[in-house]
């Protein structure tokens, strides 16, 4: 297989995943805990973490959170690879400001893949053990913001980089 084909496999499916993820979370939103796991992500203290898993567990959804960060631990990986894939390639076989995105791609794709995995492993270990963890929860709060940051930069790398060969190849 290809760079190009392994590359646009992963990123493709690390979309096709994050949709699914996406749905799988949503019975989460619906219950009194606005956002559910975003929230969950963003809670910071072993009190609100502990505050919103009782919510999930009051409304029958824990096993559902559950499903749901585990489709996320998935995710991350699958997505993660493809940015990094996806940046290699561009790297390699680009020139230019295509060059760039790859790299741009490459490096966005490696910090989303620590800072992801570090946030949802942290949220994960405090949903199995029923108890929140101010180290934990407060680890997952902090690398938020550079894995949001993090995935819209691989992101809008990527297609950058994928418009730009379109159109090179468009008029070649």
């Amino acid at each position: 297989m290809t760079l190009r084909r392994a590359f646009l496999w992963f990123w493709v499916g690390g979309l096709i995943l994050f949709a699914i993820v996406i749905a799988l979370g949503m019975p989460l939103v619906l219950t009194e805990v606005p956002g559910g796991i975003l929230d969950h992500q963003a809670a910071g203290t072993a009190a609100e973490v502990d505050r919103i898993q009782a919510a999930w567990r009051s409304a029958g959804l824990w096993n559902q959170a559950a499903i749901a960060m585990a489709g996320d631990l998935v995710f991350i990986g699958v997505y993660g690879v493809g940015c990094v894939l996806g940046g290699r390639y561009f790297r390699r076989e680009a020139s230019g400001w295509l060059r760039h995105c790859g790299s741009a791609a490459l490096i966005a794709g490696i910090a989303f893949l620590a800072t992801d995995y570090a946030e949802t492993i942290s949220q994960f270990i405090q949903l199995m053990s029923f108890e929140g963890d101010d180290g934990l929860a407060g680890l997952a709060a902090t690398v938020r913001p550079i894995k949001v940051a993090s995935w819209i930069v691989a992101t809008l790398a990527i297609l950058a980089a994928l418009l730009g060969e379109w159109r090179q190849r468009r008029s070649a």
